[in-house]
């Protein structure tokens, strides 16, 4: 990993020389990037060794415009006459396409100028004998935590350090660095003829801020027990609870609806919708791009564009779009910076804060959403209807699992229906919630 930083310098000298190349060859703007990285990824199943797999990487992409007339090219390999070959593919490709008003690299003053250190380089010095050993560990720890635990699925370590290099010839380059480390565990419960399964993970940029192997496997193993003995339910409208790791998904699909891509091919139910009251007036959704060692941190977007922390979504109320500069032009609209997605969205809310328990309480009686299957939403109608299992409560208590239900509702529905939130924090991700209780949803069950 220490190789790839020493690399850093050969990175920007190539994609200085390939946009001098660019130019030459009559482009009118370029871009290009190299992406590099070196892991190794290990999984361990019943003590055996299942995998070890060593990822080396690198790939370099050029898009070359010529007016309005865009073209791309990628390789594998860094020589020049490589260079030369993948600048004159991209060039060729342009002669074929049609010319698009919007295509073209961001205008100079969207650019970022300067931008600060987020510390998300953290290289795991694990050799591949030492994740072996630490996943046998893990799953050895787990086996012997409950007798209801009968197999194990298996245990997986992956670590991974990469550079990414970016230039324009808009004048900006820039090298960035990051790591990633993860470790994963499933469990299977049975007894008699009924098995249920279920798995936790951990993930970070830093392996000093991975769970203990401890905290994931009592996770797991709490989570594959809960679902024993399920019950089926009757079909009816009922007060819903999303566990926090599900809560982030209903705000992705938020977030994908006003994106550029869904909002300028006229295929989101949210069109239309700046400053419109989308959630109740208590939630916000604020994002931060800054913030040291998140996983959604980032100095800029993928098109070097500044980016700033903002509310997403102001007292319920849609503050912005997400929008890369293309989709921006299709807009007649300015970039947002969000070329290559959100940057740590955090849901904030001006309630009172509650505990889990707390919130099953509010709720008395109705359904956790604890797992959910297929991929039934329409981003276009705003339509969600999904497989899901659970937990059935009573009285503010947690009574039975529950499974074989579907549950179904509207997005902008269920998103202005939301009554409270738990700060039971979901953070394994770019979006940072809680559990959230809607008023009610459609399940349906036998």
């Amino acid at each position: 990993m220490l190789e790839l930083t020493q690399k850093a310098e050969f990175f920007t000298e190539t994609i200085t020389e390939l946009l001098a190349l660019a130019k030459q060859e009559g482009a009118s703007a370029a871009e290009a990037c190299i992406n590099a990285g070196t892991g190794i990824s290990v999984n361990v199943r019943k003590q055996d060794v299942e995998t070890i797999e060593q990822h080396q990487e690198q790939n370099l992409s050029v898009t070359l415009y010529f007016g309005q007339q865009k073209g791309s090219a990628d390789t594998t390999d860094l020589s020049r006459a490589s260079m030369v070959e993948t600048i004159k593919a991209a060039a060729h490709i342009a002669q074929f396409t049609l010319p698009d008003s919007c295509a073209g690299l961001p205008e100079q003053e969207y650019l970022a100028k300067t931008w600060p250190d987020l510390d998300l380089y953290h290289p795991w010095s694990i050799t591949p004998e030492e994740a072996i050993e630490f996943a046998k560990t893990m799953e050895a720890y787990a086996l012997q935590l409950d007798p209801g635990i009968t197999n194990s699925e298996g245990v997986s370590l992956s670590t991974y350090a990469g550079m990414n290099v970016y230039g324009c010839t808009r004048g900006f380059l820039a090298t960035t660095s990051a790591t990633q480390h993860e470790v994963s565990i499933g469990l299977i419960a049975g007894r008699d003829s009924e098995m249920q399964r279920d798995y936790s993970y951990t993930i970070a940029r830093d392996p000093k801020d991975l769970w203990t192997y401890e905290r994931v496997a009592q996770d797991a193993v709490l989570r594959t027990l809960r679902k024993m003995q399920p019950r089926k339910l009757k079909t009816g409208a009922v007060p819903v609870i999303f566990e926090a790791s599900l809560a982030v998904g209903l705000f992705s699909s938020y977030l994908k609806a006003v994106s550029g891509g869904s909002l300028y091919r006229d295929s989101s139910f949210l069109l239309d919708s700046l400053g419109q009251q989308v959630f109740p007036k208590w939630c916000s959704l604020f994002e931060d791009p800054f913030v040291p060692k998140a996983l959604g941190s980032s100095p800029f977007d993928a098109e070097g564009v500044q980016v700033k922390p903002q509310y997403l979504v102001e007292q319920g109320r849609v503050n912005t779009y997400l929008l890369s500069t293309y989709a921006a032009r299709k807009l007649g609209l300015t970039p947002t910076g969000h070329a290559g997605g959100v940057h740590n969205v955090y849901l904030q809310t001006s309630a009172p804060s509650l505990s889990f328990t707390e919130l099953v309480q509010k709720m008395d009686r109705g359904l956790i959403v604890t797992e959910l299957m297929g991929q039934g939403v329409n981003l276009v109608t705003g339509d969600y209807s999904r497989g899901a299992a659970g937990l059935w409560v009573e009285n503010g208590i947690i009574q039975y699992p529950v499974a074989e239900i579907t549950i179904a509702g509207n997005l902008r529905d269920m998103f202005l229906n939301m009554v409270a939130i738990s700060n039971d924090i979901e953070t394994r991700g770019r979006i940072h919630s809680g559990s959230v209780l809607l008023e009610r949803m459609m399940v349906a069950g036998h």
